[in-house]
């Protein structure tokens, strides 16, 4: 758990926070949601479509445990999905920072993100 906090939150891109955060999680999706969703559309709406069914499970799992429907992490990780694409599409790299910033700027992504679903 250590090692995965270190190596996600000190990624050098967004996009490979999300690599190394839940390893194991992101294995099931890319192959079962993003794989064959990439067999019928390009990779970026592929990408944040995977995210959108990330956040329905998520969601799902919350209203299993609580008996209350959620709606926080659909909107949420499609918000954090686009940032993935539009960061990756733009080139954004910050492995030059250290990694006390590197996980700051990452931790500021996925909280801003969620500033933007819950606040706007």
């Amino acid at each position: 758990l250590t090692k995965m906090l270190h190596r996600s939150l000190g990624a050098d891109t967004f996009r490979g926070f999300w690599r190394y955060w839940n390893p194991i999680w992101g294995y099931y999706l890319g192959r079962y949601v993003n794989v064959p969703l990439r067999r019928v559309m390009p990779a970026a709406p592929a990408l944040i479509a995977t995210f959108v069914v990330s956040g329905a499970i998520h969601d799902a799992a919350i209203f299993a445990a609580t008996g209350s429907p959620t709606f926080l992490f659909v909107p949420w990780f499609t918000v954090l999905g686009l940032m993935v694409v539009v960061s990756s599409g733009l080139g954004l790299r910050y492995g030059f920072q250290a990694w006390p910033v590197r996980a700051v700027i990452n931790v500021s992504l996925v909280a801003g993100a969620l500033g933007i679903v819950t606040i706007g």
